[in-house]
């Protein structure tokens, strides 16, 4: 504890560390703040049907991502989906288009104008998700919660069709902006702590909802909440070991004598890790799992049938199978492009280091990319069952709010935007001769390398 206070007290001594805090608390505050900003002629006191719409299934998942935004018809309540859709594209976009490639080589000038295309992308994704929200809340809440703008009609006007686009246009690029604002002024990644924020806003309900659910007759008492909590636990480090989890690669560095100095002769190792796309796969693949739900946004409820249904279930068996594909698909593609081989392999040879048994350059390249495709492959599977873990512990009777914190995306959010974080407030300490937050080693994050 003693060790905890004086960490505290390091932290709050360095001033760029403490305003970046208060500037990302701010920013933070400023988002959950919005969440309860309603779109303009909606009643906020008749969200209830909207709001048992999104207690569980796909549309509570998207709820809880939103951090509830999504059941209080708020400006912000398609979040920062778009943005995240809107990256996935771009991204698939650098792997096939001459165009795109030659801008991720451009350095910072590059990707500047890649942020920028991400943008107005965004723009054009969210234009197409809000009518499919607006219609869908329509279809839920009763026909005077909704002023229609028009004396001579009862159902709502094109103005407030119009109007509401624009306005949930405007709240995901605003939230979009903070996320950036994060980044560049604050500390960790703002569009994965702004994703982070929501789903923390939604745990104190789901968990008092799970202890009041197992202290009725049926629910089994308070010593099976205990052991489910105790269950959590383990999932908990288990994710942890995952996100942080190695494979260290020797490398031997070649005696050089320059002048009177002698460089080299001594073997470091290289640590691949098991799951060097972190939680972006989770992201990109429940992205692509909500474009089902999107486009039945434009239909009514009971036409949810066929394929719709079968792929907005989350508890359901292809929904599931699908959405681990795509993370093992995603984990893959994630790592081809966060981890450049050949870069590595480059760099080796430049600083006289070589793999033993392995020959410098192209061989060293093929050898690492060999690695990283075996490590990946279980590290992909992993990944893939702790994201579907929540739709297991439905089956033996916890509750949907409380399941989704049990694994799943929610879980590999929070662990590894965690991880993220301390690793960064953990430099600034060293950077200033302070011990960091941990007694032994340091703190791994997803983009440790």
């Amino acid at each position: 504890m003693k060790k905890l206070f004086q960490t505290i007290r390091n932290i709050w001594k360095i001033e760029e560390l403490r305003k970046r805090i208060l500037y990302t608390l701010g920013i933070l505050v400023i988002y959950r703040l919005g969440a309860y900003v309603v779109i303009p002629g909606v009643d906020p006191t008749q969200l209830s049907n909207l709001h048992h719409q999104t207690s569980d299934g796909l549309l509570g998942l998207l709820n809880m991502f939103s951090g509830g935004a999504f059941s209080n018809a708020s400006i912000f309540a398609l979040g920062i989906m778009p943005y995240i859709s809107a990256s996935i594209v771009i991204q698939l976009l650098g792997l096939v288009v001459p165009y795109f490639q030659k801008l991720q080589k451009e350095g910072e000038s590059g990707r500047k104008k890649i942020n920028q295309l991400t943008r107005y992308l965004t723009i054009a994704v969210t234009a197409l998700q809000a009518p499919g929200y607006i219609a869908n809340m329509i279809s839920q809440l009763p026909p005077e919660a909704i002023t229609p703008f028009d004396p001579n009609s009862t159902s709502p006007s094109t103005f407030f069709w119009i109007s509401s686009i624009i306005i949930l246009t405007a709240g995901t690029l605003f939230v979009m902006w903070l996320g950036e604002k994060i980044t560049d002024k604050g500390i960790g990644n703002g569009i994965s702590l702004i994703i982070m924020i929501g789903i923390i806003a939604r745990l104190p309900f789901a968990l008092f909802g799970e202890l009041a659910s197992r202290m009725e007759q049926q629910g089994g008492g308070l010593v099976f909440f205990v052991l489910e909590i105790a269950v959590l636990i383990v999932v908990i480090l288990i994710t942890i070991l995952l996100v942080q989890g190695t494979r260290r690669i020797p490398v031997q560095y070649a005696k050089r004598v320059v002048g009177n100095k002698q460089y080299g002769g001594t073997r470091q190792y290289i640590p691949l890790k098991v799951n060097a796309a972190g939680v972006m796969p989770i992201i990109f693949a429940q992205a692509i799992m909500f474009l089902p739900l999107t486009l039945a946004g434009f239909a009514q409820s009971e036409s949810l049938t066929g394929f719709f249904a079968a792929f907005t279930n989350i508890n359901g068996f292809w929904y599931n199978f699908m959405f681990a594909f795509l993370i093992i698909i995603f984990t893959y593609f994630y790592t081809a492009i966060t981890v450049n081989h050949n870069q590595m392999a480059e760099d080796m040879k430049k600083n006289g280091g070589f793999i033993p048994g392995v020959k410098p350059g192209k061989k060293t390249a093929e050898f690492i990319d060999a690695v990283m495709s075996r490590i990946t492959l279980p590290g992909s599977i992993f990944l893939a069952f702790v994201a579907i873990m929540p739709a297991l512990v439905r089956l033996v009777g916890v509750n949907s709010q409380f399941a989704a914190f049990y694994g799943g995306t929610s879980l590999l959010i929070l662990v590894g935007v965690v991880l993220d974080t301390l690793q960064q407030i953990e430099s600034h300490l060293l950077m200033r001769h302070y011990d960091g937050l941990m007694k032994t080693g340091r703190i791994k994050g997803r983009s440790s390398f």
